[in-house]
Formats: structure tokens, sequence, C-alpha cells
């Protein structure tokens, strides 16, 4: 017996009937749904600070305020994004005449949620609401380090008139996880790190089962010579800090120009603080710790605000005047000993780009300042990577930002701003290479969750290709050889040939 057989069973009869409900009719559970994130914004913002110490202000801009966002795009546009479209006749081959197309987006069935913990509104409600909308029911094994934000979620969708078999709620494991691949959903959708996406992706491979994987990034910024450093700076520091670093998008390499790295470091020092910030999961640190060990010995510093001066180094008392210092020992967090798990935020400068923090996906407040001597060299290093999530790219030309983004091989690309744009509503998000495959979010997340079916309506008898089984006629080559010259040789001369042979082969058909 498959796993979850029961949960399944129950959603496939509920997916029957909730299939049948108009689009506009699950919109109206969307805009109660909606209500509910804001009435309910205390008991959510109490959750996650019990499951993951986030703040108020966090939970509310980067959870509540995407997710809302996310809800009300679905409430404007699901309806005619979800509606058949038909074929236009415009398109439709000489052969084919007397058909009518339609496109039909069907919903999947039943789909998989893996959720994630650290946006656990945003990075849930999103992926289960457009897989309801879209007429889907929805197996979702929520995240077992947000338990009581997972428990106010269903209770929102519960309360918002979804109904309540469609939406089962599975053990919060992590053994649920696996056993969730092993069931006979019909797709997929997983947010992680890279490295379970991998196994995950392996599986549901073996069994055909479809999949959107959205997988760790390690997220380059770009800061070409015309910019604006001061400004670069501090979207460097809110890209390393926002949610203590435990973002996927969070600013990980930073290319600098060989000749503006001073400058830029520069700019960047005085916003510096050492204050460790709290983690999740000890995890974190350790493999922080490892990623900032392997870049020092490779040669990179780390930055450090020259004003107040940083602790002593050692017991003796000495000082270091320049704002780049050594790395703080394994074991420690950059703010000291007896805070984990928690680390200060930490840049790197002159980090090799083969480092280890170059090329794995890390959750923790740690990134590496790159110098380059030109953008060919900077994207060429920057390709390094094998992940290709997000980017941003700084400069005061945005025709040439616009030149740059097409070589950069990610799922986004923002210009003059980093992490935040990535959230709008009508956007697909997703990433490329070692970040996963297909989006959520947008118009292209909500058809992600249906398959498109074509319907072809023949009017009238005519059925010449019947005919022709039946009673094979040597005419019929002529005619097809010269609709195919009519219809698509090069030249007026050659096309009126192909007319003529057309023509005649008729005359000629039994």
């Amino acid at each position: 017996m498959t796993p979850f057989a029961t949960e399944l069973a129950a959603a496939r009869t509920a997916q029957e009937s909730w299939a049948r409900v108009s689009v506009r009719d699950r919109l109206r559970s969307v805009r109660n749904l909606r209500a509910l994130l804001v009435s309910r914004a205390d008991d959510i913002c109490a959750a996650e600070l019990a499951d993951v110490n986030r703040s108020t202000t966090d939970v509310v801009s980067t959870d509540l305020l995407p997710t809302a966002a996310a809800l009300k795009f679905l409430e404007k546009r699901a309806a005619k994004l979800l509606a058949p479209k038909r074929i236009s006749w415009w398109d439709q081959p000489t052969w084919l005449m007397g058909n009518r197309d339609a496109i039909h987006h069907r919903p999947w069935g039943a789909v998989g949620v893996i959720g994630t913990w650290n946006y656990p509104v945003y990075l849930n409600v999103v992926q289960i609401a457009q897989a309801l909308v879209a007429g889907n029911a929805v197996l979702w094994k929520p995240s077992e380090l947000v338990p009581r934000t997972s428990d106010i979620t269903r209770e929102l969708f519960r309360a918002a008139g979804f109904p309540t078999e469609l939406l089962q709620m599975l053990p919060a494991t992590r053994e649920a996880g696996p056993r969730l691949a092993e069931t006979d959903v019909d797709h997929v959708v997983f947010t992680g790190s890279d490295a379970v996406g991998r196994k995950l992706a392996s599986r549901l491979g073996e069994r055909l089962i479809p999949s959107t994987l959205e997988l760790s990034g390690c997220d380059a910024m770009f800061v070409l010579p015309d910019a604006d450093l001061r400004m670069a700076a501090r979207a460097a520091w809110f890209g390393l800090t926002l949610n203590r670093g435990q973002t996927c998008i969070a600013v990980r390499r930073i290319f600098v120009p060989r000749d503006k790295l001073d400058a830029f470091t520069a700019a960047l020092a005085p916003l510096v603080r050492s204050v460790p910030l709290p983690l999740v999961m000890e995890a974190q640190k350790a493999q922080a710790m490892r990623l900032l060990e392997d870049a020092t010995s490779r040669g990179a510093t780390i930055l450090s605000n020259p004003s107040p001066q940083p602790p002593p180094l050692s017991g003796k008392g000495e000082k270091e005047d320049s704002v780049l210092t050594p790395p703080p020992r394994s074991g420690e967090g950059a703010g000291g000993r007896g805070s984990s798990p928690s680390l200060a935020p930490t840049f790197l400068v002159n980090v090799p780009a083969d480092a280890a923090l170059c090329r794995e996906a890390c959750f923790s407040p740690v990134a590496g300042i790159i110098p380059y001597d030109t953008i060919d060299n900077a994207v060429s290093l920057a390709k390094q990577s094998p992940f290709g999530l997000s980017a941003s790219v700084f400069t005061a030309d945005p025709d040439k930002a616009q030149e740059l983004a097409a070589l950069i091989p990610s799922g986004s690309v923002v210009v003059n701003d980093v992490m935040a744009p990535t959230a709008h509503p009508a956007a697909p998000f997703g990433g490329r290479g070692a970040s996963g495959w297909g989006v959520t979010q947008g118009a292209d997340g909500l058809l992600a969750m249906t398959v498109p079916q074509v319907v072809t309506v023949h009017k009238g008898t005519f059925r010449p290709h019947f005919d022709e089984a039946a009673n094979p006629d040597p005419a019929t080559s002529e005619i097809i050889r010269g609709l195919l010259t009519w219809t698509h040789a090069r030249g007026l001369r050659a096309k009126l040939g192909g007319l003529w042979q057309l023509m005649r082969g008729a005359r000629r058909k039994k």
C-alpha cells in the first residue's frame, strides 16, 4: 500500500467535485483567505516568532504582504487565465480546414506540496492557493520547524471556505517528504535545498511524476563601473541580512570592478554590524564557519566596521586599524563565543570565484566580494557557480543592464535593487541549473498547476483521409505534393506551380 493512501483517496474524492466548481466560485474562498490573513495577522506573527524567531515587521513585510498580493492577483486574473483559449483560424493549416481547436487548462488532480520554513506563509500559501484555484486537491507536507504557523495556515484555508478534504495536511516530519514522493500524486511542488531536490527529482522521475522544484541559490550581484557605490553597498547589506540571511535569493557573491574595490568596501564597511543574528539550525552555522575558513585559507579577508574599532584579535590586546580582519575561529560566531546558533553578518573580500562560498548554497549571513577586470570576466567567474536563481545588476545605464541580463543564467535579474522585486505577484519565480526547474507565482505559476488539453471539433462530413484509407488513389500523391509546394515553396512562380499541380491532381481524383 502506498503512503498516505487514505489522505489521497479523500483528496481525490473532494477534487472530483471541486473541479466542477467554476473558477469564479473557487475565488470566493481566495477572497476570504486574503481577508483572514489581515484579521489573523497577530496570531500568525506570534506563531512565526515562536517557531523560527521572526519579528512582526519581518513577518508582515516579507510573508503577509506578498502573500496577500499574490492572492489578489489570483482574484483578478485567474478566471481569464484558466478560461479555454481558441486557436486562431489564421494559424490553421489549409489541410485542417473545418477544424476548430481550443486549449483547456485541466487540473493535474492531486498535487503534493512540500513546504519550507524560512517564509512559512508566503512560500506555502501561494503554492497551495494556486493549486486549489486551478482545480486540484493538495497533499501538503509542511516543515517540521514551523508547527504553529502550519496549524494556523490550515485553519485559514478551512475558515476561508475551501472544502475540508481538499487540503490534506500531512505530518510535519522529515520522513513525510520522502514518503510523499512515493504517493500516487499527479504533480509535486518542492521548495528546499538542492541536495534534497536532487533526490526527490530522481525518485519522481523514475515514477514519471512531473515536478516543480524551487531549490537553493548562490545569487550574484554585479556592480558595474558606473554604479552608485553607496546604493550598491546598502543593497548588499540588505540582501545579506534580510531574514538573517535565511533566504534562497540572498546576496552571496558581489562582483566589483578591481579599480572600484576599495571605494566599494569603504562604502560598505560603515554598514557592517558585528551583532550576532540568530539562526534556526546549528548546521547553518557549522557550514558558514567552514565556508569562512575555506575562503580565508585562499587569501580572503573579512570586512569589518572601522568605527568603532573591532574588538581585540587575541588575548594580547592588539587592534587592527584596517577594515580587513582575520576570520573568527572555528566554533565561534562572528560576534563571539556562546552565541550559537548565531552568526554576525560577514562579508569576505577578495574571495576566489572557485571558493566553496561561491559554489555552495548557504543559509546564513555570509557573502563574498570578488574583484573583476572586465564585465565578461565577471560573467565568466559567476558561471562557475552551478546555481541560477536570481541576480542583480547595479549601473547608471539600464540599457547596459538589459544586455548583461541576457548573459546571466538565472531565473530573474533585478536592476538597481535586490530581492524585493522578485515577489511581484504577476511575475513568475523559478531557477535554472542547480536552482531547480519550473516556476511558481504569477500567471505561469498558476498554469503550471494545470495540464493543457486541446479539444478539436471537426464540423461537416468531408473526410478525404478516411476515403483514402479505404480506397487508395494515385492522384492523392499529386494533390498533397501540390499542396506542399503551394503553401510552403519560396517564390510566386513555384507557389503557382504547386497550385496547378494540386488542381491537376484534383481533376484526376476518382
